[in-house]
C-alpha cells in the first residue's frame, strides 16, 4: 500500500496548509523562525492534518477554513514534538538532529511556546468556539498523558491499563481532536461527529501501537530515530509490560531490571526476549484490532473517495514499518 494514495484525494487542500504554515510562522525574532522552519521542515507524516482534510471533505466541506483548522492542529502537534525532545532528551526524530540537540533546550522550549500560543491566536481567527473547545481540552489532555507517563518513567509495575490510558491520552487524543474537529466546523449531525471522533481515538490507538512495536524491530534509518529509544528512558511500553506479564521468569526479571536503570546495554537480549514471549504479536494483534474498529466508524459516512482514502489510512497505519 503506497501512503501517497490518502494524500491525493485532497493533494490541493494539502498543499495549501503548507503556505498557511510558512506564513503563520513569522516572527521579528529570527531564532523562532529558524527553530520553527526546521521542524516544521522536517516533513514528516503529517498525519494529523491529513485526518482535518480528509473528515471535513468526507461530510463536504473544503477550502479556507478547513485548511486553516489543518494547520493549527499541525502547529499544536509540532509544538508537543519540540517539548517532547526536551523531556525525552532525544538527539534524533525523522533521520535528522532534533532542534533541543542543535541549538539547545531552553531555545526548543520557548518556541513550543511560540507555536501553541500561535495555534491559539488562529483558531480565533478561525472563530469557532466549539471547535476551540474541542482543541482547548484536547491540548490539556495530552499535557495531562506526558506527565502520566513522565511519573511511570522506570516504573516495572505499569499495567497494560495504565499504558492505555497514556498513549490514548498522549497520542489518539491529537487524532481525535483532528478528526471530531473537522466534523463540527462541518456542521455535522451527532452520530457523524462520534463516527469521526471515535475513528481518530481508534487510529490514534493503532498508529503509537505500532510505533512501540516499532521501537524493537524496526531500524534507525527507516525510523527516523533511534531503535530502543523507549527502553533507555526507561518507558515501560506494552511490548516490555506483555513480556513481564506472559515471558519467562528469566525474560521479566530481564526487563523488569532494564526498565528500572535505563539505558541500552541489554537491548539485543530484550529485543530476542520481546519477540520470543509473543510480546510484538499481541501488540501488533491489538493494534490490527483498534484499526478494524477505527474503520468501522468510518460506515456512518457516505460513501467517497475520503472515506475509503480513511480506511486505506487505518490499514497502512499497522502494516508500516516507520
Amino acid at each position: 500500500m503506497q501512503p501517497q494514495s490518502f494524500y491525493q484525494v485532497v493533494a490541493e487542500d494539502f498543499a495549501a496548509i503548507d503556505g498557511i504554515i510558512r506564513q503563520q510562522l513569522s516572527s521579528r525574532v529570527p531564532l523562532v523562525e529558524k527553530i520553527g522552519d526546521y521542524i516544521i521542515s522536517a516533513g514528516g507524516k503529517r498525519l494529523r492534518p491529513l485526518l482535518v482534510l480528509l473528515s471535513g471533505n468526507a461530510l463536504g466541506i473544503r477550502g479556507d477554513r478547513l485548511q486553516l483548522l489543518a494547520a493549527i492542529i499541525e502547529f499544536l502537534h509540532t509544538s508537543t514534538l519540540l517539548h517532547d525532545d526536551v523531556v525525552d532528551m532525544s538527539g534524533m526524530r525523522r533521520g535528522r538532529s532534533t532542534a533541543n540537540a542543535l541549538w539547545g533546550n531552553a531555545p526548543s522550549v520557548l518556541v513550543g511556546d511560540f507555536l501553541y500560543a500561535r495555534s491559539f491566536e488562529m483558531m480565533v481567527k478561525l472563530g469557532s468556539m466549539p471547535v476551540m473547545e474541542i482543541i482547548s481540552q484536547a491540548t490539556r489532555v495530552i499535557a495531562e498523558g506526558e506527565v502520566l507517563q513522565l511519573t511511570k518513567v522506570r516504573d516495572a509495575s505499569t499495567t497494560e491499563a495504565t499504558y492505555m490510558e497514556v498513549i490514548r491520552a498522549k497520542t489518539a487524543m491529537l487524532f481525535e481532536a483532528s478528526t471530531h474537529s473537522a466534523a463540527t466546523l462541518a456542521g455535522a449531525g451527532e452520530a457523524e461527529r462520534e463516527a469521526l471522533r471515535g475513528y481518530g481515538d481508534f487510529l490514534g490507538i493503532a498508529f503509537q501501537l505500532v510505533d512501540d512495536l516499532l521501537d524493537y524491530k524496526g531500524d534507525a534509518e527507516t525510523l527516523g530515530k533511534n531503535v530502543g529509544d523507549d527502553l533507555a528512558e526507561g518507558k515501560p511500553t506494552l511490548p516490555l509490560i506483555y513480556t513481564m506479564r506472559e515471558g519467562t521468569p528469566e525474560q521479566a526479571a530481564l526487563v523488569r531490571q532494564a526498565i528500572q536503570k535505563g539505558g541500552l546495554e541489554d537491548l539485543q537480549p530484550i529485543c530476542a526476549a520481546v519477540e520470543a514471549c509473543g510480546a510484538l504479536d499481541y501488540t501488533a494483534r491489538l493494534a490490527q484490532e483498534y484499526a478494524e474498529r477505527a474503520i468501522a466508524c468510518l460506515e456512518a459516512l457516505p460513501a467517497s473517495p475520503y472515506r475509503d482514502a480513511m480506511a486505506d489510512l487505518a490499514r497502512f497505519a499497522v502494516a508500516r514499518t516507520y
